[in-house]
């Protein structure tokens, strides 16, 4: 299974997902990359970022309103390789 990737558009950094890693804010936190956000569970929609390219995968349907090209990173995988403007 191949692993996902997450581009960075500002940088066009590339960073793979680890495994232990449960949502997209944590792995980004985990690389030291700055990511507003409140409540961590798809609420609030603090973190809410565009998603350039590709999917991602909600465990659970986030509570906070979500446009078209938007994910909230609190509560989401990356689903191969996604490109987000960060």
């Amino acid at each position: 299974m191949s692993r996902s990737v997450v581009i960075l558009r500002t940088s066009g950094t590339r960073l793979e997902c680890a495994d232990d890693h449960p949502n997209l804010l944590q792995m980004l936190e985990a690389q030291n990359i700055c990511v507003e956000f409140q409540c961590r569970e798809g609420y609030c929609g603090s973190c809410r970022t565009r998603l350039l390219k590709g999917e991602v995968h909600y465990a659970e349907k986030p509570l906070a309103f979500v446009e078209q090209g938007e994910i909230l990173p609190c509560c989401c995988k990356a689903k191969g390789e996604i490109e987000i403007a960060l």
